[in-house]
């Protein structure tokens, strides 16, 4: 035996495992390569250090390479265990590994994609994108590569997604789950900046992302019906994912979200000088850099965990963190000419949006939120309270008929048929008591405020759907013959987020596909 291997059977474990921790953590990203010739250096050594056997040190060192907290957070203490966190360091590096190597962004020929692969690939990235504080960005931007990945994915001639593909062949861009997880990557990874502003680069992108921006008829905002404001049940079936070694049913994020959001931002950033010229919103990566970053994420997860309830529960559980509407928005609104976007109804191919004009149009909103909350009598037991019913959805679901009185910390609301006004108080007058993001105790949120565009000054009101987050708002011009248009979309990102979905007209019926648009709004910071 050497007297090197005999010096290294003398140490403890607890200082044999600090030098393997520091060997491994020479550098923050890419896997603990460093760690081998430590290993290869004696069999003492190998033994005390491998990683196939020693979890405490695999759990080291994945605290030290990823993020951790939201997913104990949102999953429970149980996934942080060594030896559940030994097998997720592995499978995240052989996935990483794989991402590097662009195995799966292009399809080199036929029948060599891995369907199942790909999808595990995109949940994996998706999911350590909702739980990043700092450190899983870093494994997938600096090490894995990711924006070259989705940059092949989404716009080479050959990628994965058959985007390019399919729209030579003017047929309809795949609406898949798979697609839906690389458009929200895509927007997560989106640093316009980093962009050349060059015809060339203006048409690869909004050739993609245009027609599933644009044709409300074919790629929805959401996954249930958007007129129920009290779906029975998602119309998509979860996907049952391993994560931390254990097995959690998810459904994906529609795909149309983030393709709005990419597509205005990107077109206003790569618009040559004879365009009109808009500065997008801010993209998740102007958010303020804080350790709590995750949490601006939280509803994102709870809405992909609630629509797999069935039937679905009808509270405030977590997909819209209340409060996150008060205050003054700014963005846009687009809108396609009308008789191309009536052809587009009629079953025209996506060819027929590519040279369509799309104008944009400012606006600003002053919001302000009210919520209706439980009663309790002197004892603290709930007593039977009213509540506002379910109306019109193309009124965004108020009742016909209401009348909305609002004064200095809340609104009082006059439905016909009841005795007395249902009494709703803005957050900061609110006593609720909260588990995290859910709020057991608010009954119903309603949106009050006024804005301004072009086309003049209005006013908004609004619900939020309970179950998922949906917010409806209806805008109502105040002079001249503008009229009423619905808008429906998600909060992405919580309070410092962007509102994004589509408007839509309010004289086609509910359950028939109308003339819509899309907008994008983000706080005024």
């Amino acid at each position: 035996m050497s007297t090197q291997a005999v010096a290294f059977d003398w140490l403890p474990q607890e200082v044999m495992e600090n030098i393997g921790f520091f060997a491994a953590t020479t550098t923050v990203v890419g896997p603990p390569s460093d760690l081998l010739p430590l290993l290869l250096s004696c069999r003492s050594i190998y033994r005390a250090l491998s990683l196939d056997t020693n979890f405490h040190l695999c759990a080291r060192i994945f605290q030290y390479k990823f993020d951790l907290s939201a997913a104990v957070r949102r999953l429970g203490q149980q996934i942080a265990t060594p030896d559940v966190l030994s097998k997720e360091l592995h499978k995240r590096f052989v996935y990483l590994k794989r991402i590097r190597a662009r195995t799966d962004s292009r399809v080199c020929a036929p029948d060599t994609s891995n369907p199942l692969i790909i999808s595990e690939l995109l949940w994996l990235a998706y999911l350590m994108m909702l739980e990043n504080d700092g450190k899983n960005v870093k494994q997938l931007r600096e090490y894995a590569g990711m924006e070259q990945w989705l940059m092949e994915y989404w716009f080479d001639d050959e990628g994965a997604s058959l985007a390019s593909k399919t729209l030579l062949e003017n047929e309809w861009t795949l609406d898949n789950e798979q697609n839906s997880l690389a458009m929200w990557l895509f927007w997560l990874f989106l640093r316009p900046d980093n962009f050349q502003r060059t015809e060339r680069n203006y048409r690869t992108f909004v050739t993609v992302l245009k027609p599933t921006a644009l044709a409300a008829n074919r790629y929805h905002i959401c996954h249930t019906p958007w007129e129920d404001f009290v779906p029975r049940s998602c119309l998509l079936e979860p996907t049952c994912i391993n994560h931390y070694s254990s097995s959690y049913k998810l459904t994906p994020p529609t795909m149309a979200v983030p393709a709005i959001l990419s597509y205005i931002n990107l077109v206003g950033l790569l618009v040559g000088s004879t365009r009109v010229v808009y500065k997008g919103s801010h993209t998740p990566n102007n958010f303020p850099s804080s350790p709590n970053q995750s949490l601006e994420w939280e509803a994102d997860w709870q809405r992909c965990t609630n629509l797999t309830q069935d039937p679905l529960i009808n509270q405030f559980s977590g997909a819209y963190k209340v409060g996150s509407l008060q205050g003054v928005w700014e963005g846009v609104f687009t809108y396609t000419e009308f008789t191309t976007y009536a052809a587009l109804l009629s079953g025209r191919p996506p060819s027929i949006l590519h040279n369509c004009m799309v104008p944009q149009h400012r606006q600003a909103w002053k919001l302000r939120e009210y919520h209706l909350t439980v009663s309790r009598d002197a004892n603290g037991i709930v007593a039977k309270s009213l509540s506002l019913g379910s109306g019109d959805p193309l009124k965004a679901f108020f009742p016909s008929g209401i009348r909305i009185h609002e004064h200095a910390g809340g609104v009082e609301v006059y439905e016909p048929g009841k005795m007395a006004p249902l009494s709703y108080r803005q957050p900061s007058a609110c006593v609720v008591e909260t588990e995290g993001f859910k709020c057991p105790e608010i009954q119903d949120i309603i949106v009050v405020g006024e804005g301004h565009s072009a086309w003049g000054q209005f006013n908004v009101i609004g619900r939020v759907r309970p179950f998922d987050g949906f917010v409806s708002l209806l805008k109502e011009y105040v002079d001249g013959d503008r009229g009423q248009w619905l808008y429906r979309g998600y909060l992405v990102g919580s309070i410092n987020g962007s509102l994004c979905g589509r408007w839509r007209d309010t004289l086609s019926l509910p359950n028939a596909n109308g003339y819509e648009g899309c907008f994008v709004m983000s706080r005024r910071r």
